[in-house]
């Protein structure tokens, strides 16, 4: 009976365990989330601050230079990014004809099939715009300024991040016994090398995506297509949501544009083909097999991730996924969960087709 008592007291134990660290990250959501960005982006600057530093930059002032050069490309994609939408902002009296026709076709496919009048659609579409303006004006203004405040709060955890980096390591390994301080230096090694590996390969691959989607949708005849290449390669930063929706968007644009289905045909045909591109030459030769995760708990930490920190949990859950992973394979005990997280293939080892293409490039 005590040895009953004992067994489903464990289990109990954990997934009470479980439940505290869960609602601890979802309420304290607004300090962790700045804090995980600062630290998954420290290091991705901190192999350049090493570099900085060993040609002479002082300590201080090369996490300040890396933050400024990572700035300064986030300011051309933005500034990309707004004059791509002052070219959109052309047509915007074309698209909204030709959105104004389809709406109307959808009142009357609405009206004929399934017998509900313009009028009731209408007095529908008020009653939700009414709700919905009362509170969008101070909702848009905290909105931008909860985002300048985490905004800056990002930039201040990185720099200390990379600055304070050897007393948070010596911190670390204090906390650890003697017999374990090696385990302890590979796992803080490794965590920050697959972040790093991660970031910098996803850099890579969006740019790629950028080339790659600009020249299937100019081919198709998509008005800007520089400018929705760009945001379906941003949008790559949430895995497998991200470029739905970007490509979505475009096929509404496709659609808005009114040119027939070819356009559309198009815009479908250029997703499929850079997907093709992405999952078969893309991943394994820019991005490899660094962060190791199976697709089950990829979509499992994905799902997780949204609910509880919304959009920049999706962002933040692969890489962090991937470090804990490292930290479970260097403790004994939490091995087992390890293997439950990753996949077969191992870390470091592309496939053949990688490899060719690699030798390729280096001959070339």
């Amino acid at each position: 009976m005590l040895k009953d008592k004992i067994s489903i007291l464990k289990p109990i134990q954990v997934l009470l365990l479980l439940f505290l660290v869960f609602a601890g990250l979802y309420f304290a959501r607004e300090f962790l989330i700045p804090l995980s960005f600062g630290g998954i982006l420290a290091t991705l600057i901190l192999p350049l601050s090493r570099r900085l530093e060993n040609k002479g930059v002082h300590k201080g002032l090369a996490p300040v230079l890396c933050l400024l050069a990572l700035l300064l490309v986030a300011g051309g994609i933005f500034a990309l990014l707004i004059w791509q939408v002052s070219d959109l902002a052309q047509n915007v009296s074309e698209m909204q004809q030709q959105v104004t026709k389809l709406l109307e076709r959808v009142q009357n496919f609405l009206s004929t099939a399934i017998g509900i009048s313009k009028e009731k659609q209408k007095e529908v579409i008020e009653q939700q715009q009414q709700g919905a303006g009362s509170g969008q004006v101070s909702g848009m203004v905290s909105g931008f300024m909860g985002f300048l405040v985490n905004f800056v709060l990002v930039i201040v955890y990185t720099y200390l991040f990379v600055y304070f980096r050897h007393r948070l390591k010596r911190f670390i390994l204090m906390l650890v016994p003697d017999e374990e301080l090696a385990k302890a230096e590979k796992a803080i090694s490794q965590s920050a090398k697959v972040s790093y590996q991660y970031l910098s390969g996803l850099s890579m691959m969006i740019v790629m995506l950028w080339v790659l989607y600009g020249i299937g949708f100019s081919v198709a005849g998509l008005k800007s297509a520089v400018f929705f290449a760009i945001l379906c390669g941003i949008l790559e930063i949430i895995p497998f949501v991200g470029n739905l929706t970007g490509t979505g968007i475009a096929v509404l644009m496709a659609v808005s544009q009114g040119e027939g289905s070819g356009l559309v045909l198009g815009v479908v045909a250029t997703y499929f083909v850079v997907q093709f591109v992405q999952s078969y030459i893309l991943e394994p030769l820019v991005v490899g097999a660094e962060v190791n995760i199976n697709p089950l708990f990829t979509i499992i930490v994905l799902v997780l991730g949204e609910t509880l920190w919304g959009v920049a949990g999706m962002i933040l859950a692969i890489p962090l996924l991937g470090m804990t992973k490292i930290v479970f394979d260097n403790v004994e005990s939490m091995k087992p969960y390890a293997y439950l997280i990753g996949s077969d293939s191992k870390p470091g080892k592309k496939n053949s087709f990688s490899e060719k293409m690699k030798k390729l490039f280096k001959r070339g």
